[in-house]
């Protein structure tokens, strides 16, 4: 276990603490780490790809259970912040796991945080693609098409995030500020219009729509339940700060604040959007058969030119997510390598010395997506896009269990992120949710397939992770930080 007071003078060498020789540059400031976090989360993203869900499965009630989710994962956040604020090192849970529990488990946690990032970069960059750029430039809907823009967007991705994690952190802030500011906007804009016009319903806050006569609506899998959707799908990779923890100013403090803090303000500032977007339907079926309702409401209440605007915001947003996703992904890729405990470890744990960027780690990103892109089928492609809903539920909840079993041996470091007495019914009620969250995720029949699918990318993680005790045990024993590992690659 490695605990460090978060005074100013270890704030430089938080990776030296961890046993590691600091590789990776400093350039992130507090408002730069939120905007990690904030961009990860993407509340414009999550509402404009998920909102359609919440309107044929539960209707625009269904927007309330956004609050449900908020809250419960602000519960998870405040659970991972007590972790981020005692240790601060590239990698997260994986670091955790490994120096609070054992390697072994330690692996399992990065294995399944590299899952999801994984498929998270290609998902995002196929999504800007076929939902935002393709419609903002007018062009007809084509898969084809679709995918050779996602292998674009993902090549300029990785050469930014190569190039300069400040300039990605720069990037990242430009699109998160106008993120808000299109929230904020779009949010009074809409208001202003049904309150002059008339036109919209408040009465649409509590309608089922073409829900209304459906069975099994409240059923365990239901249409309600279905709904629940968005905001699981929307409030996640909120940790993706302590992904870049090495490269944060005053890690122990600004890392577990970004954390929380994206938690709540995506929480508060999506529902407000939703409440005014839902407000201003005029059509419910008409807007719930559409391909992308937001940008219908929008087209509707504040015309084209503002449909515009949007889709052109939300291409933006869509890119800087990307972007910090793919960079939280190399990270923790570069964490498992310079421990012996990834694929090619030796290639993968190298820092150019110029840029201070795992550069190997991004390209094996960008590798995948070119992967996915070219080998899957439609139909293989979404479902393994919604089985990525369901890992970071794990992660979280096996992070929660985490917290709890070795809550009474952690230090309360001076000045570091603490929940003090609130910390254990704090987190038994985010360990009660991570398991509601699981429930609800794996109980519609759609999710069949998708819950297969993690299975079998544990068990492509377990075939591995054996082959790690067969042939290269030591990775797996000696403790993160400590160098072990052999000169050439063995694994």
């Amino acid at each position: 276990m490695v605990d460090a007071a978060p005074g100013a003078e270890q704030t430089e060498d938080s990776a030296a603490l961890g046993g590691y020789r600091p590789e990776l540059k400093r350039t992130l400031g507090s408002f730069q780490v939120f905007a990690i976090s904030f961009a990860f989360i993407s509340v414009a993203v999550g509402i404009f790809s998920t909102y359609d869900d919440v309107l044929q499965n539960a209707g625009p009630v269904g927007i309330w259970l956004w609050v449900v989710a908020a809250v419960g994962q602000v519960l998870v956040a405040l659970v991972v912040a007590q972790l981020a604020g005692r240790i601060a090192l590239s990698g997260s849970s994986y670091q955790w796991a490994s120096r609070l529990a054992n390697p072994k488990i330690g692996w399992g946690f990065g294995w399944l945080t590299f899952c999801y990032l994984a498929i998270g970069v290609a998902a995002i960059a196929n999504a800007l693609a076929s939902q935002a750029f393709m419609p903002l430039f007018g062009m007809e809907p084509d898969e084809g098409t679709a995918r050779l823009i996602t292998l674009a967007i993902l090549l300029v991705q990785v050469v930014l995030v190569v190039a300069s994690t400040r300039l990605v952190s720069l990037i990242n802030s430009t699109a998160v500020g106008l993120e808000l500011a299109l929230i904020v906007v779009v949010a009074l804009a809409l208001a202003i219009v049904v309150v002059a016009t008339g036109r919209g319903d408040i009465g649409n806050l509590t309608s089922r729509g073409v829900t209304e006569h459906t069975e099994h609506y409240f059923d365990v899998g239901g249409g309600l339940m279905v709904a629940m959707i968005m905001g699981l799908a929307t409030l996640v990779g909120f940790d993706s700060a302590a992904n870049l923890a090495e490269e944060a100013k005053d890690p122990f403090r600004s890392v577990p604040r970004a954390i929380v803090g994206s938690v709540v303000a995506a929480g508060v500032l999506g529902m407000a959007f939703l409440i005014c977007l839902t407000v201003a339907i005029e059509d419910i079926p008409g807007v719930t058969a559409s391909e992308s309702p937001v940008a219908a409401i929008m087209r509707e209440q504040l015309g084209p030119e503002m449909e515009k605007v949007l889709l052109a915001a939300i291409v933006i947003a869509f890119f800087g997510a990307g972007t910090v996703v793919m960079a939280s992904c190399s990270r923790i890729v570069f964490a498992m390598a310079r421990d012996g405990r990834f694929p090619a470890h030796q290639l993968m744990r190298r820092v150019n010395p110029r840029t201070h960027t795992p550069i190997p780690a991004t390209i094996l990103i960008f590798a995948v997506g070119v992967v996915l892109m070219v080998a899957l089928p439609g139909d293989a492609l979404i479902q393994l896009i919604t089985a990525s809903t369901i890992i970071p539920a794990l992660v979280y909840g096996a992070t929660v269990v985490l917290y709890l079993s070795v809550r009474r041996g952690l230090d309360r470091n001076k000045g570091a992120f603490d929940l003090g007495r609130f910390e254990l019914p704090v987190a038994i009620c985010a360990l009660v949710w991570t398991v509601a969250s699981l429930v609800m995720l794996v109980s519609p029949s759609e999710a069949l397939v998708p819950s297969l699918i993690v299975v079998g990318l544990i068990v492509a993680g377990g075939l591995f992770f054996a082959g790690l005790l067969l042939f290269n045990r030591e990775a797996l024993e000696h403790e993160p930080g400590m160098p072990v590992i052999p000169d050439t690659d063995r694994g």
